[in-house]
């Protein structure tokens, strides 16, 4: 996986933990949905490159 690939899939995801937490804390449901989407984004990212590490070898 590219560096700057696999440090932007985490920043997606902790972006979204954060943002999910803090909606869940103030009770703002669209804040939350926002985060769980930041953290799919994140995930999706670092399985496209885990499967093109993969395709390589």
């Amino acid at each position: 996986m590219a560096a700057d690939e696999k440090s932007q899939a985490k920043t997606e995801q902790a972006k979204g933990k954060v943002k999910e937490t803090a909606g869940r804390a103030v009770g703002n449901e669209h804040l939350t949905a926002e985060g769980r989407a930041d953290q799919v984004k994140g995930d999706t990212r670092q399985a496209k490159e885990k499967m093109k590490d993969i395709a390589k070898d």
